[in-house]
């Protein structure tokens, strides 16, 4: 039963998808058919035989609008141009064909390279200008009202085009930070465990080394903890070496952690920033993962404090409660600053955190300022 409902529900959602991907096709597809209907139905003043095959093409071309961005909507005036051109008074009584021309300088707008926009924006005023000449007397007031209104059809598809360009770029970046941050993530943990796996194959070598003669099943087994150990840094090498930057070498050292908290809170106030540190709690050791994660959380708050909140105060407060440690970077600042931020270095931080098993809140203070707050697993999952 309750598989049956999954599948509609599944069902329902894919359709309301396409729904909204469509939306506009469904639209000019409807357009096409009424602009047919009314043709049909409106016979006084107009030639069918004229009328109906072209009017196939006031609308139906905007279909291929993605493909042809210029040519689509050229298409439609050359349509009404050719229409009035053959028969002056064929659009004198459809509205419809009125709301295909509204469309395709809509789409006009929408071209994504601004001087085809503008080129094919005066063909198309051009077009219904001389669509307006041929269908008889005018007024200053038509003249100007055609004007302002496909004028303003033009601008309206300009700024959809540019509303939806922001937003694949956001998306573009937001999406790029977290396969940035992954990179990054994976190259460090390759410095925390080669140089943990390093330490155990130098001790179990020396250690190898203090046998005994009669010790052979022992030194068998070190050595077999030695070259496995080895072998696995090689492969890590072999495996994370694609993530890495060709500047970028294997570093093989220590992560830095919250120990090291205290020289980031002292660069802030070098910088100018003056910050307070705050520790509560009894300090435990934690996996490297989870301590590097809490470091960068400290590191990504402050960096943005400086940069991007034009803050002139900011606290770090780190929190030691049994299985989990709490990192909070609160400033006062208001924003505006000058660093040229997106917020997607919390992008990339929210995935750290994730990754860790941990959970990162983000925002604005009721009071101002703003709050970077963090709970990360002592032991990493």
């Amino acid at each position: 039963m309750s598989g049956g409902l999954e599948y509609r529900e599944a069902v329902l959602t894919r359709i309301w998808h396409l729904l909204r991907a469509y939306t506009a096709d469904i639209v000019i597809v409807g357009l096409a058919v009424a602009n047919e209907v009314e043709i049909i139905v409106t016979r006084a003043d107009v030639n069918t035989a004229v009328q109906i095959p072209v009017g196939l093409f006031y609308a139906a071309p905007l279909l291929a609008r993605r493909w042809f961005p210029l040519g689509a909507p050229l298409f439609v005036f050359g349509a009404f141009a050719l229409s009035v051109t053959v028969d002056p008074d064929g659009l004198q009584n459809l509205d419809v064909a009125f709301l295909c021309a509204l469309g395709a300088m809509v789409s006009m707008g929408a071209i994504g390279e601004l001087r085809q926009a503008l080129a094919g924006g005066s063909i198309g005023l051009a077009a219904v200008f001389w669509v307006q000449v041929r269908l008889g007397p005018n007024s200053i007031g038509d003249w100007v009202g055609t004007f302002f209104v496909f004028t303003a059809m033009w601008f309206a598809g300009l700024l959809l085009s540019s509303r939806a360009r922001l937003a694949r770029e956001a998306e573009t970046r937001a999406a790029t930070a977290v396969a940035d941050e992954r990179a990054r993530l994976a190259r460090e943990l390759h410095d925390i465990v080669g140089h943990s796996v390093s330490v155990m194959t130098v001790q179990a070598s020396a250690v190898r080394r203090l046998l005994h003669d009669d010790q052979e099943r022992e030194r068998e087994a070190l050595l077999v903890v030695e070259q496995t150990g080895r072998e696995a840094l090689a492969e890590m090498r072999r495996l994370v070496g694609v993530l890495r930057r060709p500047e970028e070498a294997p570093a093989l050292a220590p992560q830095p952690g919250l120990e090291h908290v205290a020289k980031l809170v002292d660069q802030a106030r070098e910088a100018g920033l003056p910050t307070e540190l705050r520790i509560e709690g009894e300090a435990v050791e934690l996996a490297s993962s989870s301590d590097l994660t809490a470091y960068r959380v400290v590191q990504e708050g402050l960096t943005n404090a400086l940069k991007h909140a034009n803050a002139s105060q900011a606290e770090v407060h780190v929190r030691y409660d049994g299985a989990e440690v709490e990192v909070v970077v609160r400033d006062n600042g208001r924003g505006g600053g000058s660093g040229g931020g997106g917020g997607h270095g919390l992008v990339g931080m929210r995935e750290r955190v994730a990754v860790s098993g941990g959970e990162l809140h983000a925002g604005r203070l009721p009071d101002g300022g703003f709050e970077l707050r963090a709970r990360i697993p002592v032991t990493a999952t």
